[in-house]
């Protein structure tokens, strides 16, 4: 209302048509406010269709800007995710920024996610560790403008990210299990060693292998326990287990540190060769167990696809053309006979880029 002072410094105006004026700026104000919030949600009155960045950019214009990278942990697995995103942004003259938690835990993911979102990347990848624990902290990145993409690993609610790319984890479950089966003889006790409750690979490889391993009438299986990515837990749950179920056929091992730890149990116990097992992934530690007959098939994954994917899908989202909510990626399966093909050397994983 400053509009008004010097009027009131020059004359002592009616009250009343004051007041009318005042009521009457009042109103305009609130209509003005009102046509406002239409425009922005259109003539319905419906919120406004989610279009992306503020302002498109053109892919010259991404040229020095920085994707922010948060994997899992510090494994080969992310290492190869890691090169494939290196790769992908430097085609368009973009910057890769990656902070690498030392343990696969929401709690030290956390404070790298708060520090990389304080530098405000142009966009961020982040395989979260945590279905539920991550969702606040991401869904402040957004609030901040920055848009995140998911990659191995998925939230409780994915929405708040532009897009999701993953191995198919289910579909791999189910192949180990197949795998296993047959390396057994479609018979005796088998295990699951899960690397992490709560993680959506680790319960989407220990759900698809226990749907399918049901299907084989005489294989009895004797449940999942998590290992917390200790390998020498894996291996105190195998000797364990053996103690208990001598009898033991077969084990699946959802990742790299499950399968080294329970190759260690089975050798502590002298049950390696004898006790088959079907590991996932595919770092140069695990080829060895495959070589040495620690392990009789792998379930490799492409994480340098998915880094690639990832890369493509944050410059669509930047440059406002189209992005694809949820990509899923195939495994391959590795064993002894297969391990010197041509086309099984891009499955296995990198230790540097």
């Amino acid at each position: 209302m400053n509009h008004i002072t010097p009027l009131a410094l020059q004359q002592k105006p009616n009250r009343r048509n004051s007041m009318n004026k005042v009521k009457r700026g009042a109103a305009l104000l609130m209509a003005a406010a009102l046509a406002a919030s239409l425009s922005a949600c259109g003539t319905t009155g419906e919120p406004a269709a989610d279009a992306g960045p503020a302002k498109s950019l053109t892919t010259a214009d991404l040229a020095g800007k920085t994707i922010g990278f948060i994997p899992g942990v510090n494994d080969p697995f992310y290492i190869s995710m890691q090169c494939g995103i290196e790769a992908a942004a430097d085609e368009y003259g973009m910057k890769v920024s990656t902070q690498i938690p030392q343990q696969f835990e929401a709690a030290v993911q956390t404070p790298i996610l708060n520090a990389m979102v304080a530098t405000a990347p142009a966009a961020l990848l982040i395989a979260p560790t945590d279905a539920q624990a991550l969702v606040p902290p991401l869904t402040k990145a957004v609030s901040a403008g920055i848009p995140v993409g998911l990659v191995d690993t998925t939230l409780a609610d994915p929405s708040l990210a532009f897009t999701s790319i993953s191995t198919d984890n289910a579909i791999g479950g189910g192949q180990a299990a197949d795998a296993l089966a047959d390396l057994i003889g479609k018979k005796g006790k088998v295990l699951v060693i899960a690397f992490k409750a709560g993680a959506s690979t680790s319960d989407a490889r220990q759900k698809g292998f226990e749907d399918q391993i049901k299907t084989y009438k005489d294989i009895t299986y004797l449940g999942a326990q998590i290992n917390d990515n200790d390998p020498a837990k894996a291996a105190s749950i195998v000797s364990a287990t053996l103690a208990a179920n001598p009898d033991l056929a077969g084990i699946f091992a959802t990742n790299l540190f499950a399968a080294q730890g329970a190759a260690t149990g089975l050798r502590n116990s002298g049950a390696e060769g004898t006790v088959k097992m079907v590991g996932f992934d595919a770092g140069s530690g695990q080829i060895e167990q495959l070589e040495r007959g620690d392990v009789q098939a792998l379930i490799a994954q492409k994480p340098g696809e998915i880094g690639k994917l990832a890369v493509e899908q944050v410059v669509a989202h930047l440059t406002g053309g189209e992005v694809k909510k949820s990509i899923g990626t195939e495994t391959v399966i590795i064993t002894q006979e297969n391990l010197k093909d041509a086309d099984i050397q891009d499955a296995i994983y990198k230790e540097s880029c």
